[in-house]
């Protein structure tokens, strides 16, 4: 990996600990935080929670992103692939339901080297859960490794993905990242308990002061892709507490009841089918700690 290109920002930089890229990380696995997790939609945390593992440094580092310490400040602790192979296994032992790789991007080729070598006697789904910013041509070769895509798709407005992501280019990226997705996993597999064993989620954020642009994203992936060929999880659970410092004051209050349920009505007339929060998940307490240990 001299010259990185597992995102679509092929930045080229060849990751290491003096010239990093874009996500902020060297060519070492990095973690901050390896634990059950029981605040996933429901068939992913099931009764006993999701083996999440959250990766440090990020591909869009967004400006109001709830994990600022790990995508912005990169916190975590550099591990090997044996380290991570034994985790997986780890959290399986714990109890949980599946390994959940949050925010996996730009550790794309590692991954996929630990999930060949893990993946015949892990014996759970492995979810690949993103911001939904991928290179199609790297999903591909987590073909047959991943079972269930999680992304978020967060912005359809170039303008407002690149005020707040630095990406311009990101809805018309994260759709063919979904069209890809979904020609992997196009079904959604339930097992006899409703929890999920295969298939594609798709997560949004309503933001606060952006209600018109979730509207017009639902209706782009309803005509792009189809309202009936995922599932979709309309989050509430935006608080600003990550994002004081930031010049958009928009992004200093929380979501208005309105603003939410205006969106989740259009969701519902375009025919999508899964999950909403309550407001109450609009607090930073739902946020996991993390220790840098």
């Amino acid at each position: 990996m001299s010259k990185c290109a597992q995102c679509p920002r092929r930045c080229n930089a060849e990751r290491t600990h003096r010239k990093l890229g874009f996500c902020g990380i060297a060519d070492k696995l990095k973690i901050a935080r390896a634990a059950l997790h029981a605040w996933e939609e429901p068939p992913i945390s099931g009764t006993r929670g999701s083996g999440t593992v959250f990766f440090s440094g990020c591909n869009l580092r967004c400006v109001f992103c709830q994990n600022h310490a790990l995508s912005h400040d990169a916190l975590g602790k550099e591990i090997t692939e044996e380290d991570l192979a034994n985790i997986f296994f780890r959290l399986r032992d714990e109890g949980a339901h599946n390994i959940n790789l949050v925010t996996p991007t730009h550790h794309s080729l590692s991954l996929r080297r630990v999930l060949e070598r893990v993946k015949p006697t892990l014996g759970i789904p492995v979810v690949w859960n993103s911001g939904g910013y991928e290179d199609p041509e790297i999903l591909r070769t987590l073909e047959g490794l991943v079972d269930i895509y999680l992304p978020d798709i967060k912005y359809f407005s170039s303008d407002l993905s690149f005020t707040y992501s630095a990406a311009r280019d990101y809805y018309t990226v994260a759709l063919s990242a979904l069209l890809e997705m979904l020609r992997q996993q196009p079904k959604m597999v339930f097992d006899g308990e409703g929890l999920l064993l295969r298939g594609t989620v798709v997560r949004h954020l309503v933001l606060p002061g952006c209600r018109e642009d979730s509207i017009a994203l639902l209706e782009a992936l309803a005509r792009d892709v189809g309202s009936d060929r995922f599932l979709i999880s309309m989050m509430s659970q935006y608080t600003p507490d990550f994002a004081l410092d930031c010049p958009h004051k928009n992004l200093h209050r929380r979501v208005t009841t309105f603003e939410y349920q205006s969106v989740l009505s259009r969701a519902s007339e375009l025919g999508f089918n899964g999950f909403s929060q309550a407001r109450s998940s609009a607090t930073a307490a739902f946020t996991p700690g993390f220790s840098g240990e």
